[in-house]
């Protein structure tokens, strides 16, 4: 006959991952000609929980090369920028999200500069990123179990060790070798 055991452990209870396309924009001093390059840095982000939503906080450092003044001179604009995304994430077997559910968020895909324009001395640019989100927490796991298995060992006598030397020791007969 089978039967079920029911485990309570912790377990990733929901997961998945967006994508995000954010525009932003940065004002510089000159007047800019040409966009030759953007990178995105310094990439952190952590998550919390939000009336049962996912709140995402993160930020990044975009650095901006940029070329003004007819195309003669060059420059970098570096600006931090902070963001906050929410997510529902669906969870598995009608859990529920909590304080005590432990969110891992990470970025499966860094922020890239996807796009940059400019117009007079404002810089124009789009952000993507790729975040991945795990909840871990309280869980029942159920198993199968065989009922008609005994799982536990069947325990002989224990004998003293003292008593068996004792014993031993009784039973010589040193004069064995002497009589022959």
């Amino acid at each position: 006959m089978s039967s079920y055991k029911e485990i309570i452990t912790k377990a990733v209870i929901g997961k998945g991952k967006k994508t995000f396309t954010n525009k932003y924009s940065l004002v510089v001093p000159n007047n800019v000609d040409t966009v030759l390059g953007c990178w995105v840095i310094n990439h952190n982000i952590f998550g919390s929980n939000d009336s049962g939503m996912v709140l995402i906080k993160g930020n990044f450092d975009v650095n901006i090369w940029y070329s003004y003044d007819n195309n003669t001179k060059t420059a970098v604009a570096t600006e931090n920028v902070g963001y906050e995304e929410k997510v529902s994430v669906k969870l598995r077997n009608e859990d529920t999200l909590t304080d005590n559910s432990e969110i891992i968020v990470r970025a499966l895909r860094n922020p890239n500069c996807i796009d940059a324009t400019c117009e007079g001395n404002k810089i124009n640019y789009e952000i993507e990123k790729e975040i991945g989100i795990e909840i871990v927490g309280d869980t029942k796991v159920r198993i199968l179990t065989d009922s008609e298995i005994d799982d536990y060992d069947i325990l002989e006598n224990v004998v003293d060790p003292k008593e068996v030397s004792k014993e031993i020791d009784e039973s010589v007969n040193e004069e064995f070798l002497k009589e022959k």
